[in-house]
């Protein structure tokens, strides 16, 4: 199997071929493992990998369907109907992730993966102690660097799993956000990073913020996510859709905004979205999602006037009048290594862990410097389906980043 060949499958893709036989899940997990080996020591994805143990998954994985198919067309020859026996066995495969190499930041998510079928190949980059921000990753060997410009960071903190699916090294990576920590870095890396519902994908966070996450680049494997991690995704059409640029207090840079905001139209010009005027003007949630992160049993938590409060009373509001919220994923670029300086990168991403509300971040175009921006949309709490038929009018393949 070519690199090129594995580049342009997605997961969902990979799966249907293993499971009929078009691909091994060997070949498969051989080319990822090439892939890595390639591109991983200028981009510094992944801060373990394990070649060996996704080699024996993936010789398992052919060992049984081979064994399955065999006993499948052995049975329709018993019965005179052998013709198509491959095929209808193939049709009651339940693992849509069969033989797909994956990166895992969050190894909560593991069990389902594994069991559908994916092989996991490494540990992703997240960010090191001695920095306040976490919008970068660090392995042994120096930071991970941005596949589309190394003087700048991937974001975080699931930055790693960011890099390793933009550069076609996987097709899927799991992730967790508990501040925008799979949304900025699948801004900032030019591919899609989905956070559900709080509560529905657990991430081990006693204060409730975080939630597990996925970072791809094709939306369909973002819907095969979340049904291994039995999380409904139906929608209706059209959907309304609210545009901000700043939801109120937020300092986005001009060039972001205008660039998200005509992702946005592209959206719209589909017919599966229609624009509403609704005001989205929301307090600054810094306060409060400091607090809580530091303390969840600080009365603040309980108040019913606070920043977090007010902020689920507001957007309760808004729901009742669209399903999507819009807005940058970031209101910066990417930052170089040294840090952010006063930005806050998660300005337009955190007000969404405090409130539960499921988010997405969508490639949405490239500064004048090159930099990837994405594109948040935001939905009614388990609304995940909302999200992806947004996503599915995507007019273009996510670009792979060739560093």
């Amino acid at each position: 199997m070519s690199g090129e060949q594995y580049e342009d499958l997605s997961a969902v893709a990979i799966g249907a071929a293993v499971a009929a036989g078009e691909l091994s899940a060997l070949a498969v997990v051989e080319a990822a493992l090439r892939r890595v080996d390639r591109l991983d020591g200028s981009v510094r994805a992944f801060r373990e990998l394990w070649p060996e143990r996704a080699r024996a998954a993936a010789r398992a994985i052919d060992r049984a369907r081979s064994t399955d198919l065999a006993r499948a067309i052995d049975l329709a020859r018993s019965t005179g109907a052998a013709g198509d026996a491959a095929s209808r066995h193939t049709g009651r495969i339940a693992q849509p992730f069969l033989g797909v190499p994956i990166a895992v930041k969050s190894a909560r998510q593991v069990e389902r993966l594994t069991a559908a079928g994916a092989v996991p190949i490494g540990l992703t980059a997240v960010p090191g102690a001695g920095t306040a921000w976490q919008t970068w990753g660090s392995t042994e060997r120096g930071p991970t660097l941005n596949p589309w410009d190394p003087a700048l960071v991937p974001g975080g903190s699931s930055a790693g799993s960011a890099v390793a699916v933009a550069t076609g090294m996987v097709p899927l990576a799991t992730g967790s956000d508990g501040a925008g920590s799979v949304r900025i870095p699948a801004a900032w890396c030019g591919v899609l990073g989905l956070k559900p519902t709080n509560g529905v994908v657990p991430a081990g966070d006693r204060t409730g913020l975080a939630a597990g996450g996925v970072l791809a680049r094709d939306p369909a494997d973002l819907r095969a996510w979340l049904s291994v991690m039995d999380v409904p995704a139906t929608a209706a059409r059209p959907l309304r859709v609210v545009w901000s640029a700043d939801l109120g207090f937020a300092e986005t840079a001009p060039e972001i905004a205008a660039i998200a905001r005509a992702a946005l139209t592209d959206l719209v010009s589909t017919g599966a979205l229609t624009e509403s005027s609704v005001e989205v003007e929301l307090h600054d949630p810094e306060a409060a999602w400091t607090a809580l992160r530091q303390d969840n049993t600080l009365p603040h938590a309980t108040t019913t006037d606070g920043p977090r409060e007010i902020n689920d009373r507001l957007l309760q509001e808004v729901f009742t009048q669209v399903d999507l919220i819009a807005t940058p994923t970031t209101p910066n670029p990417p930052h170089p290594h040294e840090g952010p300086g006063d930005t806050m990168s998660v300005a337009l991403t955190w007000a969404f862990n405090l409130s539960g509300h499921p988010a997405i971040s969508l490639p949405a175009g490239f500064t004048a410097a090159g930099s990837p921006v994405g594109l948040q949309l935001v939905a009614r709490r388990h609304h995940e389906g909302d999200l992806l038929t947004a996503a599915d009018q995507l007019d273009r393949p996510v670009r792979v980043a060739r560093p």
